[in-house]
């Protein structure tokens, strides 16, 4: 989970601004119990009447009041109500202090209204000698009432209320229906701001979601593009695609719902259960019970499941390595008839995925049950214990349906926490999966200090001085001790048997690798202290597989640059001998190119590759056997215009095939990783037994005698 709140972080202001919205939509939904609840108290109870304050009062009500009233009380009571009108009806004053009228009024209202409805309690002001006889029954009756709560006098304060303004002659109905109206208008008004918090949430939660897939998606391809072979090798590059596409896929699903959802849950359980404490209801205990049971059902769910869903991730790459494999391999399954075999293979790695996330969907398939009984039996539980404290008084129904909406609302916390909770195991595995690609440490990187402004001009002679290279992880040496010099308007052929090096030694010119000891140079700087940009930029090189990308002949040859012109590419084809098969096609440079070159054949694929790198006219071409899929005529071909065009460059060859190398100014034979021979074809079939082996088996009696000899073939 840590490395998707890393994710985030980069989005800070886009989090904030959507917490800050969550609490607005959480205040709004919270607030709507409570005006509910004054529907039901207030609304249809108590008639639109909410406490004891009187708006107007008869001046002999009030007087009847006032003696239930210590005489300071009386004193803030006349203060408060204003001069009797022609009717005898005072009304409160606009600047009268209504917490402290109503604080007054509700007990002497009470007593009234209680001893009005006794019909053996007798009230009268004829009757009343001494204030402190009336104080004295006050308190004999408020002792005999006991513990009330405050709204249950609230209620009787109410009737009383009532009562008062039926006898002035006020519209019950109106007031009633007034008050209705606005709470429902409040209601109403919440209710929009509550809507536009979450749109504006929702829309701010998947911009974000977006934007942390598309920034994970540049860095893994940033961080790939920066990877030599040895990162590589780490990762497969089915792990690798299943990292960039399938996995952010479950980050920003998740970020969505953590935005939306997750982070929304606490704010709004934490809310609910304020509200529960603000009622101060003894009912308080059922919502912690509710809380423990959720989170131990939802922290046994999850301790059973998280491991398969770690488990889950490397199957789902494994079944992606197996796919890739079945369809690129697709030709030699066929021709061994391996059918059977691959597919047993797919079935085994398809069944593993496929059990794995049956067990993870049953254990998960628990929680929403769970989820739910606990919703109903608190609901039930609720309604149990709360009609006992109804029917006593101590609770009033509309204080008690919004006890039940705050209750359901903190369960419907935990119930969208365990529901995303569902996801987040198999997200947390995706993100650090990804994190391991991003903060994989690459071996290869440029030095503080470049010296790129000494090869501003460069020839473009590349130098081996006691270069040993190992393999990451190896036990020995892939080449060794190796030291040749390749010079400007010179072809440098480098010949062995299969592993004895030959591709390494090119590798380490564009720094695939790093040497292990020694040093590569190019015009006598060491390439590690020229930026790989740099470097690159000097270089042409034709791999041993022809790589095209899907788009056109044109886009693949103008591939290195921008600043290749139509002129250079169409150059750089009649060089390598492409023109022909080109402009055979219908739409000639505009052919269309499939994924990976597959609808060329492989001596077509080649030459666009070496097409691709005359393109650049760099000052050192390096081939790595890339005219093993050329026939002779077209080898010979290729390699007599390839000469006129690399007069001033440096030109490396690897090469299986002698008769691709016979002319190279100089021959390096590798044998082992270590150099057995270095000449000219004549010397080395001399001086080089090694060599002579490899002629041996590739030429004619003839053709040998005539090179010993200094001829030609």
């Amino acid at each position: 989970m840590k490395n998707i709140f890393r994710f985030l972080s980069r989005h800070i202001g886009a989090v904030i601004a959507i917490l800050l919205l969550l609490v607005v939509q959480a205040y709004c939904e919270l607030a709507l119990p409570g005006y509910t609840s004054d529907l039901l108290n207030v609304g249809l109870q108590q008639g639109g009447i909410e406490d004891a304050v009187l708006e107007t009062v008869r001046q002999d009500s009030l007087a009847t009041l006032e003696l239930f009233m210590p005489q300071s009380d009386v004193e803030v009571i006349e203060q408060a109500y204003g001069e009797p009108d022609e009717q005898g009806i005072r009304a409160l004053s606009g600047d009268a202090d209504t917490a402290a009228v109503n604080g007054i009024l509700l007990m002497p209202e009470c007593m009234v209204y209680q001893m009005s409805a006794n019909p053996k309690t007798e009230i009268s002001l004829e009757q009343i000698e001494q204030k402190e006889q009336l104080l004295a029954q006050m308190e004999e009756a408020i002792a005999g009432m006991g513990d009330v709560p405050d709204t249950y006098l609230n209620q009787i304060a109410t009737g009383y209320v009532t009562q008062e303004y039926e006898a002035q002659g006020v519209d019950m109905d109106a007031l009633r229906s007034g008050y209705l109206w606005s709470v429902g208008g409040k209601m109403l008004f919440v209710s929009l701001i509550m809507l536009a918090s979450s749109a504006l949430v929702g829309l701010l939660a998947a911009v974000t979601s977006a934007k942390v897939g598309q920034n994970l998606r540049e860095g893994i391809y940033g961080k790939v593009m920066s990877f030599t072979n040895a990162e590589m090798e780490r990762f497969s590059t089915a792990s690798l695609i299943t990292r960039s596409t399938n996995d952010i896929q479950q980050i920003q699903m998740v970020v969505v719902m953590l935005l939306r959802m997750v982070a929304y849950a606490p704010i709004l359980a934490v809310g609910g259960i304020l509200k529960v404490i603000d009622t101060g209801s003894e009912m308080s205990w059922i919502i912690v019970l509710a809380v423990v049971v959720l989170s131990a059902s939802v922290g046994i769910l999850m301790g059973i499941a998280y491991p398969k869903f770690k488990k889950m991730q490397s199957l789902v790459d494994r079944l992606n390595l197996v796919s890739r494999e079945l369809l690129t391999g697709i030709m030699p399954i066929r021709a061994f008839s391996r059918e059977k075999h691959e597919e047993q293979r797919f079935d085994k790695a398809n069944r593993d995925l496929y059990e794995t996330q049956l067990f993870t969907n049953r254990a998960m398939s628990f929680m929403m049950p769970i989820m739910m009984f606990v919703m109903n039996a608190i609901s039930v539980l609720i309604v149990w214990v709360g009609a006992k404290y109804v029917d006593l008084g101590t609770v009033q129904v509309g204080d008690l349906t919004a006890f039940i909406t705050y209750a359901m609302v903190i369960v419907m916390s935990f119930l969208i926490i365990s529901f995303v909770a569902i996801m987040l195991p198999r997200a947390g595995v995706a993100a650090d999966r990804i994190a391991e690609v991003l903060d994989m440490e690459v071996t290869l990187k440029d030095t503080d200090e470049v010296e790129d402004e000494k090869v501003a001009n460069a020839a473009g002679k590349i130098t081996f001085s006691d270069v040993s290279f190992k393999y990451p992880g190896a036990d020995e040496c892939a080449v060794e001790h190796i030291s040749f010099t390749a010079e400007p308007g010179k072809t440098t052929a480098i010949i062995g048997s299969t592993g004895c090096g030959k591709s390494t030694v090119l590798n380490l010119i564009p720094r695939f690798y790093d040497v292990t000891e020694g040093a590569v140079l190019l015009d006598d700087v060491d390439i590690r202290k020229i930026s790989q940009k740099r470097l690159r930029e000097l270089l042409g090189y034709v791999p041993q597989k022809g790589m095209l990308f899907s788009g056109t002949v044109e886009t693949n040859l103008k591939y290195a640059g921008e600043d290749i012109t139509d002129e250079d590419m169409k150059e750089a084809a009649s060089i390598a001998q492409a023109e022909e098969f080109i402009s055979s096609k219908p739409k000639g440079y505009d052919t269309v190119i499939a994924q990976s070159g597959t609808n060329v054949s492989g001596g077509q694929r080649q030459r666009l590759a070496i097409a691709r790198a005359i393109a650049r006219h760099p000052k050192v071409f390096l081939f790595d056997d890339s005219f093993s899929a050329l026939d002779y005529k077209t080898d010979l071909a290729l390699r007599n215009a390839l000469a006129k065009k690399t007069q001033d460059a440096t030109v490396i060859i690897v090469a299986q095939r002698i008769a691709t190398i016979l002319h190279a100014d100089q021959i390096v034979v590798l044998d082992d990783g270590k150099i057995a021979g270095i000449g000219t074809h004549s010397e080395l079939l001399r001086t080089c037994k090694t060599y002579q082996e490899i002629a041996s088996s590739q030429l004619s009696e003839a053709e040998l005698s005539e090179s010993m000899e200094g001829g030609t073939v």
